[in-house]
This record gives structure tokens, sequence and C-alpha cells, in this order.
């Protein structure tokens, strides 16, 4: 008898440890956060000279450069949710914009049809993976508030960001429930 006891003890032993690790892991996947900044491409003749833009280098493969203003238009305070979505050949970032994300992007994708939506983001341990990511090209209006792209980043460090931007998008609704 002393012997199932001591094994149902040991079972329990462990089955604590491991309930314990799961929620110290979904308290740290409860803390992660991202940054996503959302410019808009620019013309490099004039406004060079006031200094509000840059000049940037996106896709790590065969890098492309684009000028961009140096004020985002939209930032990870403008995102209702986001998903990694699966795509033939790959997967795609999607993020949906809440109100007023949603008015920016239709009267920015309306404005510039043409030029390129240019994506910063962060992740990761407090924000040190952080580079551009995407410049989708803007080729109607976007009226939904839903941006879909396909990022220069590894699956992993796509969940990673999403994961990030879902939690800020909670708490910045919680913010605007009180």
């Amino acid at each position: 008898m002393n012997f199932y006891v001591r094994l149902f003890n040991l079972y329990l032993l462990l089955t604590a440890v491991l309930l314990a690790g799961c929620e110290s892991e979904k308290h740290k996947q409860d803390k992660l956060v991202s940054a996503l900044r959302v410019h808009v491409e620019s013309k490099t003749d004039v406004a060079n000279d006031l200094g509000t833009t840059t000049t940037i280098s996106i896709i790590r493969n065969a890098p492309v450069t684009v000028t961009v203003n140096r004020t985002p238009i939209l930032s990870e305070d403008d995102i209702g949710a986001a998903a990694v979505m699966a795509t033939p050949g790959g997967f795609a970032v999607e993020v949906q914009f809440n109100s007023m994300g949603t008015l920016t992007l239709e009267q920015f994708t309306a404005a510039n049809p043409g030029k390129h939506l240019v994506i910063f983001a962060q992740w990761g341990e407090k924000g040190a993976d952080g580079r551009w990511i995407a410049a989708p090209l803007i080729t109607h209006r976007i009226a939904n508030g839903l941006l879909a792209f396909t990022p220069d980043l590894s699956r992993e460090d796509s969940d990673r960001l999403v994961l990030g931007l879902n939690n800020i998008a909670k708490k910045n609704s919680k913010g605007a429930m009180k």
C-alpha cells in the first residue's frame, strides 16, 4: 500500500510541476507586446528637403529602397485584432483596425493609389527584433479596415508579432471601456 501512495505522490508532484510550467508560459505570452507602424510612400524631392521623409531598405533577400514619411499613419494603438493566415505557398499577416484606424486607412488608400504602404514592426523580447517587414502596393481604397500583407518574417516571428499585437489590442479595448 505504501508503494502506491508514494507513486501517487510522485504523479501528483509531476502534474503540479507541469501545470506550473504551463501557467508561467501562458503568463509570458500574455505579457508579450509588439509594435506595428504603417507609413505611406512619399515623393523624394520636396519632402526630403524639409526633413519629413527618410529612405529605407526593405526585403532582406533582394533589398528595395523606398522613401517614406517619417510619421506613421497607423500604429499598434489602432489595431482591433491581428491573425496569421495560411495562403497558397505560405502565409500572410492580416490586421483588422479599430474604427479610427479604419477611417485613417480608408482616407490614405483613397488618396494614394499606386504608392506603397510601408510597414515597420517590432516583436520578441522587449521589442528587440524590429525592422521594415512589408510594402504592399495600394491598388484600391480599403474601406473595411482590413490590411493583409506577406511579411518578410519567419512563421515563428509572425506568430510572435501577431500575439503581441493582439495583447495590445485587448489592453486598448479594456481601456476604452472604462
